[in-house]
């Protein structure tokens, strides 16, 4: 069975912006969004695997593209107010990156797919 590196990839990032703002000194607000936001990536992309069609698959797979570059903007608020170094903002920023290309292809995949 082939390796979900969407679903991996996403539950790294859950998991991992999970345990650094346990760790971290940051405004709760934020700590609260970014939270909220990369735990809604892997939920999204977990449930799409067991949509109801691929027209659900789609919406959520879509939902999962908003709440990473959402996560994205929050790493970035983390970094330029030194609540996180540059190296971890890169690598969950890297992460985000990783999950967003993936994610956009198979966006486009089912909505090809869709038309034809």
């Amino acid at each position: 069975m082939a390796k979900n590196y969407l679903l991996i990839y996403s539950e790294q990032l859950a998991t991992g912006i999970e345990l650094l703002c346990q760790n971290i000194k940051a405004p709760s607000n934020t700590l609260f969004q970014i939270r909220k936001s990369s735990s809604s990536v892997y939920a999204n992309i977990r449930e799409a695997n067991y949509g109801q069609s691929k027209a659900d698959m789609l919406s959520k797979f879509e939902i999962a593209l908003k709440e990473c570059s959402e996560t994205e903007g929050w790493l970035q608020l983390l970094f330029n107010t030194s609540s996180i170094d540059e190296t971890t903002y890169k690598n969950y920023r890297n992460l985000c990156g990783r999950i967003r290309r993936i994610l956009i292809a198979s966006c486009k995949t089912l909505k090809e797919n869709n038309r034809a």
